[in-house]
């Protein structure tokens, strides 16, 4: 229904068309609500049908819509502002969902017997009539709904993209359905607990992504991708600082987030945990490929590593158990990093540009650093109080090279 416009194209084109930005999300919005429409004509005369499929009532089907259009909304809006380094307004927005949407679904949830539904159209609402709210003010903002330059321009880059995001949801969801039957759900719940441990850390990722993206392209724009050299390097420092804290006390992170029962899911975290790593790095060289609008290669590396993931989890898990699957992942997201950075060099020759904005060397040593650290985390699981003495250790060299992090901040900022 959105083709993923709010991703994507999105970080380029606030570049390509940064003189009419307001324009050209209110003309995408308007591919959203068409297509929303073209779903919603299919639906509606065969709901019966298509509930029976998605084994979802009615109203969970038109609230869920109304939710994806809201949801694409805020993504926009959101991007704008991070690309114009506006974050309060965009951190005000996302805490008041973050409060509004538990609470609301709190009080339907005591006062209905369908509690599983309540908690659904607490949240859906929520993001729903907030959703709206931004998409309206979008499209009075921008007065364009139709315009043939951007609807082309925004079919053209994100519909050979929906093979990549099919294959990212293939790769995300793989591990723990195939757990599922092939080890039981029991270990794929454990597994999951730890996954959605990364899922946080995924979206802190895409956060950074998000906001480094748009300082990268002016940079690139200028001819002054030398200036990405220490950025990139800071960035995968402090992901990897963060990766490796969630590493060292996973035991305690696991037991506050599920419990006693699921303590067999510190296992899962290093190495998915560390694939973060890769997914990050990933991400940085997909943004030259988005830049000069090469897509193709993405495509090639996003399906290959995901048909890898599969293969590795037929053979592994079976052999080692539920914690194989977290080893195949790493592998998966080797093979991920290895082939969009051979990509993007690609990429980089046939446009004939400088190939200046990364140290490979400082982001493999930064990988291997991690790798190490985890396994000496992991050796010292049982060790709390030992784990909290280096943490703290680690606090301070952090707080006496503060300056070299807000320096960072700075730069990306453009201060």
């Amino acid at each position: 229904m959105t083709l993923n416009l709010g991703e994507g194209s999105f970080s380029t084109v606030m570049v390509k068309y940064e003189k009419d930005m307001d324009g050209y999300i209110s003309s995408v919005e308007g591919i959203c609500i068409m297509l929303s429409l073209i779903f919603m004509v299919i639906y509606l005369p065969f709901h019966q049908l298509w509930n029976r499929l998605f084994e979802l009532p009615t109203g969970c089907v038109c609230l869920m819509v109304a939710e994806i259009l809201g949801a694409t909304a805020i993504q926009m809006w959101s991007g704008k502002k991070r690309f114009e380094f506006r974050y309060k307004a965009t951190l005000g927005l996302i805490l008041g969902i973050s409060v509004l949407s538990p609470v609301t679904a709190y009080f339907l949830v005591i006062n209905s017997d369908e509690r599983g539904y309540a908690r659904i159209i607490g949240y859906s609402a929520v993001h729903a009539v907030i959703g709206w709210t931004v998409l309206i003010f979008n499209l009075v903002k921008g007065r364009k709904i139709i315009n043939k330059e951007y609807w082309k321009y925004a079919f053209g880059f994100n519909i050979p993209l929906l093979i990549y995001y099919l294959s990212q949801v293939i790769f995300n969801q793989s591990d723990r359905i195939m757990i599922s039957h092939m080890v039981g759900t029991d270990k794929a719940a454990i597994y999951g607990v730890a996954y959605s441990l990364a899922t946080v850390m995924i979206f802190v990722i895409n956060a950074i992504n998000s906001s480094y993206v748009p300082w990268y392209y002016g940079n690139l724009d200028k001819g002054r991708q030398n200036n990405n050299r220490y950025v990139s390097t800071g960035l995968s420092v402090m992901i990897g600082v963060m990766l490796l804290g969630v590493i060292w006390f996973a035991p305690e992170i696991i037991k506050i987030m599920a419990g006693e029962q699921y303590y067999e899911a510190i296992y899962v975290v290093p190495p998915v945990a560390i694939s973060l790593l890769l997914l990050f790095y990933s991400q940085l060289f997909i943004n030259v490929e988005f830049y000069y609008e090469q897509k193709k290669k993405l495509i090639g590396a996003s399906v290959s590593a995901a048909l890898i993931n599969l293969v590795l989890n037929l053979i592994f898990i079976d052999i080692f158990g539920f914690v194989a699957a977290a080893y195949t992942t790493l592998a998966s997201y080797i093979v991920f990093a290895f082939l969009n950075y051979r990509a993007m060099k690609q990429v980089i020759d046939e446009v004939s540009a400088e190939d200046e904005g990364y140290s490979y060397k400082a982001l493999i040593l930064i990988f291997l650093g991690l790798c190490v650290l985890s396994a000496v985390g992991a050796l010292l699981y049982e060790l709390f109080l030992v784990r909290l003495m280096i943490l703290a250790v680690v606090c301070a060299a952090v707080f006496i090279k503060r300056r070299y992090f807000i320096d960072l901040f700075r730069q990306i900022k453009g201060v």
